[in-house]
């Protein structure tokens, strides 16, 4: 098929030989290789297990050349940075995941460890998230619900047995984890990284902008002191602001002093911090020394007993043996944790790309897809939830001096220490303190909200998606609110491919270029040629949209002649009917004036005999001629072709065809070719020699065909 596609695409000035036709027909296609050389030629190799070896375990390619004195410096202070940034975040996030706060420290711990050893990003900070942690509580409220865990005391009150829920609410967060973790090493191991194409940045941007006021909005009851009934699925959102408002007059006011001090110190120190950023050695880490003050002076105060503060509780100290998950909770939550791979995913690999563009360096789509798999998938046997990058810690891994995942280890053995020895002091952390660090850290997110007038600007289509993103996940909630957006986004892309830019090119004198006629004046038309052109790709949703705008662009109604066409026919075949019908008429009379007498014989001459009659024209028939006589369509945008595309496209060539008009296809791709001649596009009618590598080689082969005809009409008159 190369080969016959090659000869038709030659210049048509050279003709080849017979001898040179011939060669060419007899030329065989390489041999392919059988299966048993294919095996032999991959067969495991100590090289290839290296390679695979070197692939999934990416440090052992980096840091054997790891520069110590350069590097590790900047790596320990970094690291020591992030870890302390992590000890108040993990607290903070389990919280906001419905899971008891030594959870958030496992999660700092685990994963962050397990990064080095997977990770291709240098800068990015793996560990709770404040997306992926509120997608998790909104699955733990659904399917663990606290009045679940009901037990009466003294026989009449009724209070909810919070060791028992937590239990419960580990065991499957575990298992969301894991299951996490499973999508995202076997999309990795597919070489699916390109999955993420479909949560476009309009897209990926308004929904974290949505799931910051779901985190905002469930972190209201810690600030009032107020307690809530557990909402989820649609609108959810909004019944829960509902029953804030109406339980306002409950305000533990000791709580909502204690969250609004801390607020305001942790947002005023954060600014001081971005604003002195390049004066400071290490941002002052306000949220340690906010959790390390608030602690001491609810235990010296005694806040809980006194004033009704709700505090953190009893954290457990040490590491516990991993624990195999509960597998009857797969099937209710195989699509949340799809979610949350695919969100957890694209919020990391956009960081990461970020960062190595910044620095010079390449990230690994598919490997750091199986790098937050591995993080996930073990790290829920050690009780963590799913885990992704947060921006505001990798900000801080690069600005004091990160260089490699060496900051990522000493940022996970300082969690280590808190763990072990450290976390039992913080049973008198008010849940106030954490509630305002997570609001705080919201306020980044906030500021996506400046994309509506960037956009409204700039695309009003993804401000579209953005918006349409932003309200499914506030009205339908995060899974929901997710799976609506995509559909949305996709459809957008549909919408644009039926709406593409259609065009009659030209030629820009002396030169080969051909541009739209309508946009550069240079371009002139070709005398005789409609050279036709689509900014999209031909499939069933715009393949006819495609045909009635050629028809349109070419300046005659063809479907209107070609009917015209039809009924001069008739009329032709009539006339022609009535006429034999005479003729013999004549002739039965002639025959029998000759049987009565003597007569003149008559005969008709009516050209050579047993000669076919002219095939009728536009011309002959008395019909408008167009003022061309050739057609070219650019399938330079073309990228595949489907059924539905073949017929029509079919119908394109025997449409003009009925008007005298010539149609051929230039830029058409080879796999575009073998998907027409795959769906039987070709005929006796239809050949690949209406097919030419460029416009420019069509038009030469049209206005040369047309000169010749032209001058063997001036030899014969």
């Amino acid at each position: 098929m190369a080969a016959e596609m090659a000869l038709n695409h030659r210049v048509p000035h050279k003709v080849l030989s017979e001898a040179e036709l011939e060669e060419v027909a007899q030329r065989k296609p390489p041999t392919k290789p059988s299966l048993r050389g294919c095996l032999h030629k991959t067969r495991c190799s100590a090289s290839t297990a290296k390679s695979l070896l070197f692939r999934f375990l990416p440090f052992l390619t980096w840091l054997p050349r790891y520069p110590i004195k350069d590097w590790l410096p900047g790596d320990i202070a970094s690291g020591f940075s992030v870890g302390i940034m992590h000890l108040p975040q993990g607290l903070a996030y389990a919280l906001l995941a419905g899971l008891p706060p030594v959870t958030g420290l496992y999660s700092s711990f685990y994963p962050v460890f397990l990064y080095f050893f997977f990770g291709t990003s240098r800068h990015n900070s793996v560990g709770p998230f404040a997306v992926i942690s509120v997608m998790i509580g909104s699955l733990t409220e659904t399917l663990v619900p606290s009045e679940n865990f009901l037990e009466s005391v003294n026989g009449s009150n009724m209070t909810v047995n919070e060791e028992k829920r937590d239990a419960a609410r580990v065991e499957l967060v575990a298992t969301i984890t894991i299951l996490t973790g499973i999508f995202q090493v076997a999309l990795g191991l597919l070489q699916f990284g390109f999955v993420v194409t479909y949560l476009s940045e309009p897209l990926v941007r308004g929904y974290t902008t949505a799931a910051s006021v779901h985190v905002l909005i469930s972190q209201l009851k810690n600030v009032f002191g107020i307690t809530l009934g557990e909402h989820s699925g649609p609108l959810s959102l909004f019944i829960t602001f509902i029953e804030i408002c109406k339980k306002l007059p409950d305000t533990n006011v000791g709580t909502l002093v204690t969250a609004i001090i801390a607020m305001v110190v942790i947002f005023i120190v954060k600014e001081l911090n971005h604003k002195f950023a390049a004066k400071l050695p290490m941002p002052i880490p306000i949220e340690l020394i906010t959790i390390i003050v608030s602690t001491g002076i609810s235990y010296g105060v005694n806040l809980h007993a006194k004033f009704g503060v709700s505090v953190v509780g009893n954290i457990p100290s040490g590491l516990k043996p991993p624990v195999v998950p509960n597998f009857s909770y797969f099937g209710q939550v195989a699509g949340n944790a799809f979610a949350i791979a695919v969100v957890g995913y694209a919020i990391c690999i956009s960081l990461g790309k970020i960062f190595a563009l910044k620095h010079g360096y390449k990230v690994d789509s598919n490997q750091e897809l199986i790098a937050l798999g591995f993080c996930n998938f073990l790290g829920g046997f050690f009780q963590c939830f799913a885990i992704s990058c947060s921006m505001s810690r990798s900000l801080v891994q690069e600005s004091t001096g990160g260089n490699s995942q060496v900051a990522g280890v000493i940022a996970s053995l300082v969690i280590l220490v808190t763990i072990l020895k450290i976390g039992e002091l913080f049973r008198d952390l008010p849940k106030a303190i954490l509630s305002a660090i997570i609001i705080i850290n919201l306020h980044g997110m906030f500021k996506q909200f400046k994309d509506i007038r960037t956009l409204w600007k700039s695309n009003r289509v993804d401000l579209i998606v953005w918006v349409v993103t932003f309200l499914a996940t506030l009205m339908l909630n995060l899974d929901l609110g997710l799976a609506a957006s995509v559909a949305f986004g996709l459809l957008t892309v549909i919408f644009r491919t039926q709406l593409p830019h259609y065009s009659i090119m030209g030629r820009i004198s002396d030169t080969e270029v051909y541009r739209d006629v309508s946009d550069y004046q240079m371009a002139q038309e070709i005398p005789g040629v409609k050279i036709f052109r689509s900014s999209s790709t031909l499939y069933f949703a715009n393949v006819e949209l495609y045909a009635e705008a050629l028809k349109k662009k070419s300046g005659i109604d063809v479907d209107r002649l070609i009917k015209k066409k039809k009924g001069a026919l008739k009329k032709l075949k009539k006339q022609q009917k009535k006429a034999e019908k005479e003729k013999a008429k004549r002739k039965k009379k002639g025959i029998e004036d000759g049987l009565n007498g003597p007569g003149v014989s008559v005969i008709e001459l009516s050209g050579a005999e047993g000669s076919a009659p002219p095939e009728p024209t536009l011309r002959s028939l008395g019909l408008p001629q167009p003022d061309f006589h050739a057609v070219i369509l650019d399938f330079s945008p073309v990228s595949f072709v489907d059924t539905v595309s073949i017929k029509i496209l079919k119908n394109i060539f025997r449409d003009f065809r009925e008007i005298e008009v010539d149609v051929f296809i230039a830029c058409c791709s080879v796999p575009v070719l073998a998907q027409l001649e795959r769906g039987n596009f070709f005929s006796s009618t239809i050949t690949k020699h209406c097919f030419f590598p460029s416009v420019h080689d069509t038009v030469l082969h049209v206005t040369g065909e047309q000169r010749q005809a032209s001058e063997e009409r001036s030899t014969r008159m």
